[in-house]
């Protein structure tokens, strides 16, 4: 791509002529150039990581239709419902479809966890060490290698980057993930991409959204084809929990307390499982923690989870015990 714009730059100087000498010098850096970059694309080629399809996501029915898509176009939205599978086999699939050897696959994620949680499982996935071929990049941590082919990376992260690179020339191929959330960051992001796609024949653009907004997103990339994969839902049972009162508060439980109350009950039921609180605040939710730390059988884990937690305090959700 630079390379173009270099040529392009020595035939279309406002009307002056270059002096031979400068013509030579600028055509043999060049010619220097491109043999480098070839050289780095089979090296690349050769060691593209072996790919291992989930056949048990939904998404695997439709592997062939989004990689061949991928192929012939240069915009595809993905449409999937929850547990379809998409964020962790697009970018597999697009390895497949021969992208990942020009420049990386950048795949971004809407929030920091998300990032390192989906790079994690596409590298076990594909039986590779993780920050190798495949990597993270978020805030104040990057754990991506130059000759990776996978990066998954938060919005803020890649609208950073068109700072220093308005091309985006590390890639060649860009998955913007959950865009229907439509953040500043995303709206930003779509709206750089929507130029740079005329710009960069060579740049391949994937957005994935829900079952909402598919043909607004179609619309503003030229009317790019959507391609929709069934989500996987798993049965769940609503249970509305009367509460206890508490004479010594006069009956009147706060949200918390009645929070840790609906979790020793569930708790007389079964010991085994995991179990996830949803709470408003992180003082809310270090309350509720310490109050089930207390209150819990012993050998219950009791993990905190926000955004302002270090990476690895957030991964130790995520760890297998």
């Amino acid at each position: 791509m630079k390379a173009r714009r270099d040529i392009r730059h020595l035939t279309t100087r406002k009307g002056k002529a270059w002096p031979d000498e400068k013509i030579e010098k600028r055509l043999a850096e060049l010619e220097r150039r491109l043999k480098a970059s070839t050289k780095k694309r089979d090296r690349r080629r050769v060691n593209l990581p072996p790919l291992r399809f989930n056949e048990a996501l939904p998404i695997f029915a439709k592997k062939g239709e989004i990689i061949e898509a991928i192929e012939r176009h240069p915009v595809i939205v993905v449409s999937g419902e929850t547990g379809s599978g998409k964020t962790t086999q697009l970018p597999q699939y697009c390895l497949a479809a021969g992208r990942g050897i020009d420049g990386l696959i950048g795949c971004t994620q809407p929030r920091r966890i998300a990032a390192t949680t989906v790079s994690r499982r596409i590298a076990e996935e594909m039986g590779q060490k993780h920050g190798e071929a495949v990597g993270y990049k978020i805030r104040f941590k990057d754990r991506t290698r130059k000759d990776g082919y996978i990066k998954i990376m938060t919005d803020g992260i890649l609208l950073a980057e068109t700072q220093s690179d308005r091309y985006l020339g590390a890639y060649d191929t860009i998955i913007v993930d959950e865009a229907h959330e439509r953040s500043l960051n995303i709206d930003f992001i779509l709206g750089i991409l929507q130029t740079l796609v005329n710009e960069r024949n060579d740049l391949k653009l994937i957005i994935t959204s829900a079952t909402i907004d598919t043909e607004k997103f179609s619309k503003a990339f030229g009317n790019a084809p959507v391609i929709e994969v069934s989500g996987r839902m798993y049965p769940v049972d609503v249970q509305y929990i009367t509460p206890e009162t508490d004479p010594s508060a006069n009956g009147e439980l706060t949200h918390v307390e009645l929070a840790v109350q609906a979790v020793k009950r569930v708790l007389s039921q079964s010991h085994a499982g995991d179990m996830l609180v949803f709470m408003p605040t992180e003082q809310d939710i270090r309350e509720t923690c310490e109050l089930l730390e207390a209150q819990t059988p012993e050998g219950t884990r009791v993990m905190p989870l926000f955004a302002r937690l270090t990476a690895a305090e957030q991964s130790r959700v995520f760890a297998r015990i």
